[in-house]
């Protein structure tokens, strides 16, 4: 499955009232730790399989979602169950440890 992108028109929909566990990456064009997770991002969402929503949300563009969610470091990444935030992880991180946030 491919990387979403979220924006305040579809995050309600596609994150907070999805049926299925939804990882966020609250990530800017400018960061270069970013750019290092965004392959990263796409293993994890091919792997994670089709019940597993992956996206992305610039904050640049999305300042509001980044201060609703208490974004505070990029990358961010939020793992959301049934609405709620599950797990979060900040900074690079490897495949595996995104694809654990899942297991717990």
């Amino acid at each position: 499955m491919s990387v979403m992108h979220f924006d305040k028109d579809n995050f309600e929909k596609e994150v907070l009232l999805s049926s299925h566990p939804v990882i966020v990456d609250f990530w800017a064009p400018w960061c270069a730790p970013c750019r290092m997770l965004a392959p990263i991002l796409e293993e994890a969402a091919a792997e994670a399989g089709p019940n597993v929503i992956v996206g992305k949300v610039n904050i640049d563009e999305e300042m509001d979602l980044a201060s609703r969610y208490s974004v505070m470091s990029i990358p961010t990444i939020v793992l959301f169950r049934s609405g709620k935030e599950a797990a979060r992880l900040v900074g690079v991180q490897t495949k595996e440890d995104i694809l654990h946030m899942l297991e717990d």
